[in-house]
């Protein structure tokens, strides 16, 4: 599987915080109302609000505990409770919303971890350059604590990124390099990767937070993310289903769950052609998910099984969860639930099972929910044909009252 590496909650506007049901300090329902649901992924000014204070904080202690500001900004995500139906039977699902983030995604943990990793190695003065490879959520997540720092931020990104995602890398200053060379494994990671290390021989004094390797990254999430799946998911928890690509999120959560409770099932979510977890890379789809690499920090101990989910299986699951529930799921997303899907198929019915979502489904409007890209992508048939063998089936999503 590839090599080992070295190794008080946040809430924002009115919208968000009527939205969740607390019932502990590391645990909310979302009340199950379509129209507010349907706004989990239009609350922009919640991010700025939310780190304008962590600005005004990380500035007035710049020369204090930095690595403690930058970890002020992660608080405990929800949970929402999901009645999943299919074939005659009902099961409960509990999907972790990392969207709740202030940058809006999972990735806000991990860049916590590197920025704070890089610091404490060398201080990071103001107007330094920090350069790093991202398909999206990273970039976006460093963008904000970047500028934050008073430092510049240089995202190295491809064709793949999302329109959006380029438009917030733009709008917050970040200086983009855009790589269009595929690498010849089915995306752009390894053309991408090169170009970061062109730019630091050209530049020594630029930084690198280099989520590939760098230890900081699962270390992030078995110190915060994997506590609160614990939490969250109680005493009968059994199954956990987390997305890959860097594998740091996986590798991270796992090695505290093989600690702490080595019942627990780990699913790794995988994409059809990535070589994260298989041996033959082809074009992919889904942004975000898998890579054209092995990762750095997975080894075969890291996780039970693998579910590896083709665009036309994530798709479907996406739009239909939004049709059943008014909640637009990002990629990864939705992968982790058609994942659980393939469990009941296979007649795996976990007791308490808990998917991690890395981000909602904003930045998919003109790719996943768009009828014009499943045109373009030749996409389209076999989605609406997995969609109806799916209803056929009974495949329901209801969000459950708690």
């Amino acid at each position: 599987m590839g090599q080992s590496c070295p190794s008080h909650r946040w809430t924002s506007s009115d919208r968000w915080t009527d939205l969740l049901v607390h019932r502990s300090t590391d645990t909310a329902l979302w009340r199950p109302w379509p129209e507010v649901a349907r706004n989990l992924s239009k609350n922009t000014n919640a991010v700025d609000a939310s780190l304008a204070g962590f600005a005004i904080s990380i500035r007035g202690n710049v020369l204090l505990r930095r690595t403690d500001e930058l970890r002020a900004s992660i608080s405990p995500t929800p949970v929402s409770e999901i009645v999943v139906e299919y074939r005659g039977r009902a099961h409960e699902l509990a999907l972790k919303h990392e969207s709740h983030h202030p940058t809006g995604s999972i990735k806000h943990r991990t860049a916590v971890g590197l920025l704070a990793e890089l610091d404490r190695r060398e201080p990071l003065e103001p107007g330094t350059v920090i350069v790093e490879s991202t398909s999206g959520n990273l970039g976006l997540a460093l963008a904000r604590l970047i500028r934050i720092l008073d430092c510049r931020f240089i995202a190295v990104i491809d064709r793949n990124t999302p329109e959006p995602t380029v438009e917030s890398l733009a709008s917050n200053g970040v200086d983009l390099e855009f790589v269009n060379e595929s690498d010849g494994h089915g995306g752009y990671l390894l053309s991408r990767l090169r170009t970061v290390a062109e730019l630091l021989r050209s530049e020594p004094g630029y930084r690198w937070t280099d989520q590939y390797h760098s230890p900081a990254n699962p270390r992030i999430h078995q110190q915060t993310t994997a506590p609160e799946i614990l939490r969250q998911g109680g005493a009968a928890l059994d199954a956990v289903y987390v997305a890959v690509s860097t594998g740091g999120t996986l590798a991270g959560i796992s090695a505290h769950l093989r600690t702490a409770r080595s019942d627990v099932r780990v699913v790794a979510v995988d994409a059809v052609g990535s070589l994260v977890t298989g041996d033959t890379g082809h074009k992919r789809l889904i942004t975000g998910l898998g890579a054209s690499r092995k990762s750095c920090f997975l080894t075969s101990a890291s996780f039970d099984f693998v579910t590896r989910v083709a665009p036309a299986e994530t798709v479907p699951t996406c739009r239909m969860f939004r049709q059943d529930t008014g909640i637009a799921l990002g990629g990864s997303s939705g992968s982790v639930v058609h994942s659980y899907l393939c469990d009941l198929e296979r007649g795996q019915f976990p007791r308490r099972a808990l998917g991690l979502c890395p981000d909602d489904g904003s930045k998919y409007e003109g790719t996943i929910y768009a009828d014009k890209w499943l045109d373009e992508t030749r996409l389209s048939v076999e989605v609406h044909r997995t969609i109806e063998k799916f209803r056929s089936a009974g495949a329901a999503f209801t969000i459950g009252i708690g």
